[in-house]
Formats: C-alpha cells, structure tokens, sequence
C-alpha cells in the first residue's frame, strides 16, 4: 500500500511538473528608439505559451545579438553602435534571471551584429566594419583581448553592397568549421576552425559566391549537418546547399516571397524546427511575413505557406526547444508574437499572446 502511494506521488509530480515546464527566454533589444533597459529576462511557459518577467539589464547599449554559453552560466551580447561598439559577457543566473556584467572589449569592427560561443572563443560578426573578431575566454568566462580580426574585402551591384558586410558567424555542428555570409560581397565563406590557436583562430577552406545583389544574410544546417540553407536578404532568395568537407555544393534554390507579392521586402531570419521536418523563415519590409516549408529527405524544400507575422519587422524568431509555440520579435511594432506551431503539418497560428518590450530583436532559450 505505501509503495502504491508512493508511485502515484511521483507520478503526479511528474505530471504537474509536464505541466508548467518553464524555460528562460533572453531577449536582446535596441535601447536608443524607446525605451529599453537592454537585456530581459523572462520564464517561458512551453505549455500554454505564458510569458513571466524575472529580470532585465541597466543601460547596455543596444543588445542586438545575444549567445548563452553551453553551461548556462554565461551570456555574450553584441553592443551594436557605430565605430564606438563594443562586446560585452556577463555572468547568468538561471533561476534569478540575473545578468552581472563581467566585462566588455571593443568590438575590433564597426555595427556586430552577430555572435556565438563555445568552451574557448566567443566569434562575433561586424557588419559595417566588414570583419570577423574571434575573442578568447578567460577562466571565468569573460572576455579577453582580441585573438584575430578576419577582414573580408569587396563590394556588390546593389546600392547597399557598397562593401564587405559580415552578417552571420555559425559553427558546423561539428565545430570543424565556422561558416559566415557577407551581404556586401555575395559571398558564403567557410573557414576551418582551430579553437586553441593563440591567433590563427579561423583559416579559410573556401567561397562560394551566391547570385549578383541577392545578399546573403542567415544560415542554418539541417539536423543531420548534411544540409546548409542560406537567406539572402536583398532578393528573398532560399538556397540549399549540399555539405561535406567544408564545401558547399548547391542542390536548390526557392524564394521567401509569396506568389503575388509586390512591394518592398528584406529576408531576415531562418530556423528549422526541433524534429528538422520544416523550416521557416520571416520576412520585412512591406512583407513582414513568416514562409514555411517542408524539408523532403533529400534536404531541398517545398512551401507551404507564407503567414503574416502579425506585425513591423520581424528581424528574428525562435522556435521553443518543444517545436510546440513560434515567437516573432517585431523591432518596429515593439511586440512579441506568440503563434502555435503544429507538428504534423509546420502550420502556425497565432495565439492571441502578445509581449509588449521595446525594439525586440534577439530570442535565446535557455534549458
């Protein structure tokens, strides 16, 4: 009897735990057009899609791009500002949400508007400086002097590829590589990755250019890593690329657009659900839409549908590590869009949920 007791305490403690499974939700934001403290920090509620604030940042400037380190401990964000930007670590508390800044380092490049991490380097992409800044680690987390600056060179057809423009740095999931698209050059590169080296950090495998004036902007690989699906943003273009050795080879090319679209548009985001079955990519502009597509076997994708985002500016999106809910973050209508995902079919509907922040611009799940 006791054990029959016992048995059905853990099970319905297991079952009320399924039933409020809260994650954070970091989100970077832009801090100069409203009113903003920088960084927030939220429990996101993967059963009904809730949003409860744990705690925020005080004057870090523009916040646009955030990394959470593999332990959880720490979190790396972009100060996006000019030739005056800077890059910033702070330490992380999960359950408090707390953020404590540990230090910061100039940015070695104009605007950076990306950045990732592992155990060793935090890689950081600078848009108007046209660069790479691969920054070591120090024992505690924060960040240490420059290890090696990456210039990329050039310029495009397009009035906004007057030069390099860096906007993507992303590890393979292997960590062999570190891939990066440069918007102004029309140029996907791929560099092999050497994690320890004192300055020789990145060296480059090989290029690929992409269409004329199309500007390629985010990536992301397939479950599998045998794929790589490139945004470009000046043209909506969505190219597939087979992956193997550090070369890309391209087996597909679709677009973000809807049929009878006209009107003015830049590709933004792109992320590929949890179960790897749909990928999604949003859209702004005139446009401000979500496309979804479904990803055969072979890796190359067939549309699905192209959703309004529900609001101005969708610059980024996540995906909650359930795959069950959506959340767009609209820089220009200063929300938060919370639409359901359904896993059989990759259709997402809207909630009804909304969170109301200040120029949201990077969504980062914690576990």
């Amino acid at each position: 009897m006791k054990n029959s007791i016992t048995l059905l305490l853990v099970v319905l403690i297991s079952l009320a735990q399924a039933q409020t499974k809260k994650l954070p939700l970091l989100i970077g934001t832009y801090t100069k057009s409203c009113d903003s403290k920088g960084i927030y920090v939220y429990d996101f509620d993967t059963n009904t899609g809730d949003f409860v604030f744990k705690n925020a940042t005080e004057k870090v400037i523009n916040p646009s791009y955030l990394s959470l380190s593999k332990d959880q401990k720490r979190v790396y964000s972009v100060n996006e500002n000019g030739v005056e930007s800077t890059i910033s670590s702070f330490q992380f508390d999960a359950a408090s949400g707390k953020l404590t800044n540990l230090n910061q380092q100039k940015a070695q490049g104009a605007d950076p508007c990306y950045i990732i991490n592992d155990d060793t380097n935090v890689i950081v992409a600078n848009y108007s400086g046209g660069n790479i800044a691969v920054f070591g680690k120090k024992s505690n987390g924060s960040l240490s002097a420059i290890k090696q600056v990456v210039q990329h060179k050039g310029k495009g057809i397009h009035p906004r590829q007057e030069s390099a423009h860096v906007h993507i740095v992303y590890f393979s999931p292997d960590k062999k590589y570190v891939l990066s698209t440069d918007l102004g050059t029309d140029t996907v590169y791929l560099y092999e990755y050497h994690p320890y080296a004192a300055t020789e950090v990145l060296k480059l495998k090989s290029a690929i250019s992409l269409q004329a004036g199309s500007g390629p902007r985010h990536l992301t690989f397939s479950k599998d890593g045998k794929r790589v699906y490139v945004l470009q943003e000046l043209n909506g273009a969505l190219s597939v690329f087979n992956f193997a050795n550090g070369k890309l080879n391209i087996i597909q090319e679709t677009t973000i657009l809807a049929k009878d679209f006209k009107g003015n548009f830049t590709g933004a985001d792109i992320h590929i659900s949890p179960d790897g079955k749909f990928l999604y990519a949003s859209n702004r502009g005139e446009a401000n839409t979500i496309s979804v597509f479904k990803i055969l076997k072979n890796g190359q994708l067939v549309p699905q549908s192209v959703v309004s985002s529900l609001g101005k500016g969708p610059r980024n999106f996540a995906i909650d590590p359930t795959g069950k809910f959506l959340l767009v973050a609209h820089q220009y209508s200063n929300d938060i869009v919370v639409f359901k995902r359904d896993a059989v079919s990759g259709a997402i509907t809207d909630t009804g949920k909304r969170l109301e922040l200040c120029s949201p611009v990077c969504l980062v799940f914690g576990k």
